[in-house]
């Protein structure tokens, strides 16, 4: 399946159980050994009281169905979320959200990504961003590399 059509638009609240609901099922597809079915509430809290006032949301639909949002803070360029539903991995969907990103962002985007994704490191790569140091989740207690992309 290919992104060729898909529409972008801004988040509303009534797209909030089903970004929260595409949220859990990416990254339990991602990290099958952790239950994020566990985490809901402390999800949809987090989306509602530090997601949402901060940051441009960015929809991604397909049909008339929530395929993607990538959350990008304008004010300091932190991307914090970037979701694509995991069958539509590779498809170009996740490309096209950091690009609109980018332009919500235009003096340049960071973002933490767990190190033993190597997927996701080797997708923002191909988006252009950089290695730029190493953290650790201050959340899950995972190792990070903070990357970066400038114009």
């Amino acid at each position: 399946m290919s992104a060729s059509h898909i529409t972008l638009r801004a988040y509303e609240h009534a797209d909030l159980d089903a970004a929260i609901e595409l949220w859990r099922r990416t990254w339990q597809e991602a990290y099958p050994d952790i239950d994020f079915a566990a985490r809901l509430t402390w999800w949809r809290a987090r989306w509602q009281d530090e997601l949402v006032p901060t940051c441009t949301i960015i929809l991604a639909e397909q049909n008339a169905t929530l395929i993607g949002f990538v959350t990008i803070d304008p004010a300091s360029g932190y991307l914090d979320q970037l979701v694509v539903a995991p069958e539509l991995w590779g498809s170009g969907t996740g490309a096209q959200l950091v690009e609109a990103a980018k332009r919500h962002a235009p003096g340049g985007i960071t973002l933490l990504v767990n190190k033993d994704n190597a997927r996701a490191i080797g997708f923002y790569a191909r988006c252009g961003f950089v290695f730029a140091g190493e953290d650790v989740n201050p959340v899950s207690g995972r190792a990070v590399n903070k990357m970066t992309w400038m114009p």
